[in-house]
């Protein structure tokens, strides 16, 4: 019997230029393309087995944002989880991956979606901007994990999205029941 499949819905902000779209081609169909076309919205699926469950995946793939842009309403709804991405070799994309924060918890308000602040090209360490520190500073101003790796090389590409999918199904996990120690403590009054 073929358990039912998950559909996740996952998206990909950030200012132009950071490797939104290549994340998603490295991840969907495994190879780097180097050129480089400003994408204004592009979603790609993907249907993949992880620990024994299957996830129909959707991954919006957004046009890059600036801190002038308005956040578009459908990228707070319907969606499981997000990747805010920045390149370590671009200071105006660190900037711009807060702003976009702020405006997301604007639309969602207090409701917890995973999501992981991504410094993309890794590769490009030699032109590095953005320290490692910075990304975790502002990872823990945004209740978000981090990670660094490059779309070019294939690195850590599957693991980001991975990890993106255990944080959703974390998060979606009934709470634990109570022991049997906990219902044992009730009070009677007689």
């Amino acid at each position: 019997m073929n358990p039912i499949a998950k559909n996740r819905s996952l998206c990909l902000l950030g200012y132009r230029g950071v490797g939104k779209s290549s994340l998603c081609v490295c991840y969907v169909e495994g190879m780097f393309i180097d050129s480089y076309d400003p994408t204004i919205e592009n979603v790609f699926y993907k249907n993949i087995k992880l620990k024994g469950t299957q996830y129909n995946l959707k991954i919006v793939d957004t046009a890059g944002q600036d801190e002038y842009s308005i956040f578009p309403h459908a990228y707070a709804m319907d969606i499981h989880g997000y990747c805010l991405v920045y390149s370590i070799n671009n200071a105006k994309s660190f900037e711009v991956a807060r702003i976009i924060y702020d405006k997301l918890l604007d639309m969602t308000g207090n409701i917890q979606v995973p999501i992981i602040l991504v410094a993309n090209k890794a590769d490009l360490h030699l032109e590095r901007c953005i320290s490692t520190e910075m990304g975790l500073e502002l990872a823990k101003y945004m209740k978000a994990q981090y990670i660094e790796l490059s779309a070019k090389e294939n690195s850590a590409v599957n693991n980001l999205f991975q990890t993106l999918l255990f944080n959703i199904d974390k998060q979606d996990a009934p709470e634990a029941a109570p022991s049997s120690q906990e219902n044992n403590k009730k009070c009677i009054i007689s």
